[in-house]
């Protein structure tokens, strides 16, 4: 199985399309079967960084960070993986948080960056860009015909 033909340059010609989610999904494929969802331990180690970055694009509560991220195409990342990871980033001090009474029900809590938060955001970019290239460019090898 082969990687679809990029439609808008190639991934990696600015490192941060690296990052960028719909260009990432463009070059690999939007649509994620149902029977193949993304590899769990994959997902767990860059939560963090994406929930950084979607609440520095915009301040959201809880359950609008999950939809946003299937949005994206990150189906498989539910809320009781979301939730603790926002508490934890809460507790490192990477996140705020604000109470914004609501019309449908209890008050939703809103998350957004600290100073902390967008240090970590940039240096965890600047770390996923480099470790991505590499598996990128190696991972775009041919494969060998037959095994050794």
């Amino acid at each position: 199985m082969t990687a679809p033909e990029p439609r808008e340059g190639r991934l990696g010609d600015d490192p941060k399309s690296l990052l960028d989610i719909d260009k990432y999904l463009t070059y690999h494929g939007s649509a994620v079967p149902s029977d193949h969802p993304h590899d769990p331990q994959l997902l767990k180690g860059v939560l963090s960084l994406l929930l950084l970055q979607l609440l520095a694009e915009r301040e959201s509560y809880g359950y609008e960070v999950v939809q946003r991220l299937h949005s994206i195409g990150l189906t498989a990342i539910l809320e009781g993986t979301v939730y603790p990871a926002l508490s934890r980033l809460e507790r490192e001090g990477r996140l705020t948080t604000r109470l914004v009474a609501s019309s449908s029900g209890p008050a939703r809590k809103y998350y957004q960056p600290t100073p902390a938060g967008y240090a970590a955001l940039a240096a965890g970019t600047s770390s996923w860009t480099a470790l991505a290239e590499i598996v990128t460019d190696r991972l775009a090898q041919p494969l060998p015909s037959t095994p050794i």
